[in-house]
């Protein structure tokens, strides 16, 4: 099976490294892919945002399925044109797309489910700001309803930062979403889905600020680390009878049956897991770790999926291992980063490319916000933390920014869900 594979990032590097580890993956191709997917798959250039280009390089490179990673190429409708022509694809269409696309629309879903999630109000004009702000309460949640690569939420106890975030969005021609605070520990889960049938990933958790104790902006994601110690009993079992099974059937009752990756955005709250976000994509750094420690074929599954057979899919297998991934950012990410420093070290093994390009003469530049994902599996997550911690040190990147906390609080045992203790 030939499998392209879609997007530039390290949840795409990712994605090729745990495919090239399934012995039915005759042939991997990436477009446009980075500094250091050409070692996995060979390039192709393409425009992701435009659905025509990806299929056009898709038929003419003859690939048997195609694996469309950002949500940008999702959204845009990338999978409705490789269908249309054909060719299967892993990843929903543009209609389904929406529950990552619109916050609003997520929300109507999950009303509709009966999912538990935060009460919300949705705010089109700059005079519902302070009655939306007064009816969620402090700390304040503020989200920009469009698609913001994981940068759009601000969540604050200052009222005046609230109001100028939401102003902000409402500048930029999206609504707001204004959400009460959910207190506790949070979640990502994947799924793979076909459209009827859901099939859950390892949970794993993510650390969106840019700083040590979730200090400074939210960025795309500094760190992920899977799977987690602190995790009550059943929570896969329970996120699939309360969120993933319910969706799906919501989802398919209005015509727009969801396939692909969903991704539940949770935390951990007194009440029980209740959802922050839906994303239509592998999450990133999440899937970094999770996929490293995935044991089955992933290119047979992501195949099932795309062809609605995942009842034809036997249980999960995962290694018996834990995972942990640290980003490296550039100086002045997640603002406008410093791009076209030389980086030492990013060949290592379990150093997976994002905003990196290779020259000629070999050498890896830093080419965007999150340079690199530093990835290390243990026999204990304390190991992990400590393997990945040691590749981080032997990377040199001017004014390179990470996180030195990654993991730490539950290798502690410092990370508690309410109503548990």
């Amino acid at each position: 099976m030939h499998i392209l594979v879609i997007g530039s990032g390290a949840r795409e590097h990712a994605l090729l490294r745990a495919l090239g580890r399934d012995p039915g993956v005759s042939a991997l191709s990436v477009a446009p892919g980075n500094g250091g997917t050409a070692a996995l798959a060979t390039t192709y250039p393409v425009d992701v945002a435009d659905p025509i280009a990806v299929a056009d390089l898709a038929e003419q490179i003859k690939a048997d399925l195609v694996v469309v990673g950002p949500e940008l190429p999702l959204v845009n409708g990338a999978v409705d044109e490789l269908v249309r022509r054909g060719i299967p694809a892993f990843g929903p269409t543009r209609a389904a797309a929406r529950i990552e696309g619109s916050k609003a629309f997520a929300k109507d879903v999950m009303a509709a489910a009966g999912v538990p999630t935060a009460a919300s109000v949705a705010v089109t004009a700059e005079d519902g700001i302070a009655g939306a702000l007064d009816a969620c309460g402090s700390p304040y949640v503020v989200k920009d309803d469009g698609l913001a690569a994981g940068k759009g939420v601000l969540v604050t106890t200052d009222r005046a930062a609230a109001e100028d975030h939401a102003r902000a969005v409402l500048a930029g021609g999206h609504p707001v979403l204004v959400e009460e605070y959910l207190a506790g520990p949070e979640v990502s889960l994947f799924a793979i889905c076909d459209g009827e049938i859901a099939v859950p990933l390892l949970p794993a958790q993510d650390f969106k600020r840019l700083g040590d104790g979730d200090a400074g902006p939210n960025t795309g994601g500094m760190g992920a680390y899977a799977p987690l110690p602190w995790a009550p009993p059943g929570l896969v079992e329970t996120v699939q009878r309360t969120v993933l099974d319910p969706v799906l059937a919501e989802m398919a009752s209005r015509g727009t049956p969801f396939a692909g990756l969903l991704y539940a955005g949770l935390v951990l709250t007194k009440d029980g897991p209740k959802i922050i976000e839906f994303n239509c994509r592998f999450g990133d750094p999440e899937a970094q770790v999770v996929l490293e420690l995935l044991d089955s074929r992933l290119g047979r599954l992501l195949d099932a999926a795309a062809h609605g057979k995942l009842g034809s899919v036997g249980p999960l297998s995962w290694g018996p291992w834990s995972a942990v991934t640290v980003v490296v950012a550039a100086e002045n990410y997640p603002g406008s980063p410093t791009t076209g420093d030389v980086i030492t070290g990013a060949d290592l093994d379990g150093v997976l490319h994002a905003g990196t390009v290779r020259r000629e003469d070999g050498s890896v530049v830093s080419n965007g916000g999150r340079v690199l994902s530093v990835t290390a599996t243990g026999n204990t997550l304390a190991q992990a933390r400590e393997n990945a911690y040691g590749k981080v040190a032997q990377i040199s990147l001017r004014g390179a920014q990470f996180r030195t906390d990654i993991a730490a609080a539950a290798v502690d045992g410092r990370v508690s869900v309410p109503g548990t203790a």
